[in-house]
């Protein structure tokens, strides 16, 4: 007999989210509209995923990890505490898509603790991403990246380290008036 579904107190489940038999998720999930998590996983509590986003079976997410809108998490996926993933991230765990050896060896990736992995950026099967590691948009990690890096590109290449980054502050300025308040400062030689 296939085990109950275990929901932890004060979950927040918006119109259209589906929760498996099977998989034990703590308290304060919130979820976007039509979310899917599949059977046998295994969540933290203050995990937020969004609308439109999968969470197929087998996986594992640490406490608070954030998961945007339209997001797809592959079966035997790990993800750390704190991890957050932009919108459109699509995760994969199959080496040879329909060849049955490679069903036998299915593996997601595992994203580190406290990681960020930019929008549409694609993560290949049995990547290990390091802790705090930032992923830039629509980079595909095809190998595994060393915590606190800074990685984008196709393939992803390190290109540096978040310690190194410049301020936040001084890469965008105020857009007064519109309805996008900030964009990008023009580049200075110490940018």
């Amino acid at each position: 007999m296939e085990e109950p579904l275990v929901l932890g107190s004060d979950a927040r489940l918006r119109n259209g989210t589906i929760l498996y038999r099977g998989s034990r998720i703590g308290a304060h999930l919130e979820t976007g509209h039509h979310v899917v998590i599949r059977e046998q996983c295994r969540i933290g509590d203050d995990v937020s995923i969004w609308t439109g986003s999968v969470i197929d079976y087998g996986c594992r997410l640490g406490d608070g990890v954030k998961i945007h809108c339209n997001c797809y998490v592959a079966q035997f996926t790990e993800i750390g505490e704190g991890a957050f993933l932009a919108p459109g991230v699509t995760i994969a765990n199959d080496l040879y898509p329909g060849d049955a050896a490679s069903e036998h060896v299915m593996s997601g990736p595992s994203i580190g603790a406290g990681a960020h992995i930019g929008v549409n950026a694609t993560i290949l099967p049995f990547v290990r991403i390091g802790a705090g590691a930032l992923v830039g948009a629509g980079a595909t990690v095809t190998r595994d990246l060393p915590e606190r890096c800074v990685a984008y590109g196709n393939p992803a290449v390190v290109r540096g380290s978040v310690d190194d980054l410049v301020d936040i502050g001084l890469r965008v300025r105020a857009a007064d008036g519109s309805a996008s308040p900030y964009r990008l400062a023009r580049r200075t030689p110490w940018s």
